[in-house]
């Protein structure tokens, strides 16, 4: 199962320009690859993140969480939303590794 290229981009997205407070993956339908399911506007909080995340199913999630105290901060959490799934429970390192981005302006 590989991971759909607009995934990486709208990490991107979400990391460089700030275009997203969240991004939810799923695995499609015909469980070849991990797709984009939902993204978030940067006003949305944690709980609207939450209550994006389905009950009874997996999901992969990034989420972009930004504090206010003395200054502002980001931080971004890969978070794996896992109802006992084979499935998903096997991919999770794919996806993690495919949004592993070192910037050498950075270090």
């Amino acid at each position: 199962m590989g991971v759909a290229d607009h995934c990486k981009g709208t990490f991107l997205e979400l990391q460089r320009k700030k275009a997203h407070r969240y991004v939810i993956f799923e695995i499609d339908k015909k469980k070849t690859q991990v797709v984009v399911e939902k993204t978030g506007n940067p006003a949305e909080t944690y709980d609207d993140f939450t209550s994006a995340l389905p009950e009874n199913d997996c999901r992969y999630a990034i989420f972009d969480f930004v504090t206010s105290e003395n200054c502002q901060k980001s931080k971004i959490f890969f978070i794996a939303w896992l109802v006992f799934s084979f499935s998903y429970m096997i991919h999770l390192h794919t996806l993690r590794k495919k949004f592993y981005v070192v910037n050498a302006a950075d270090i």
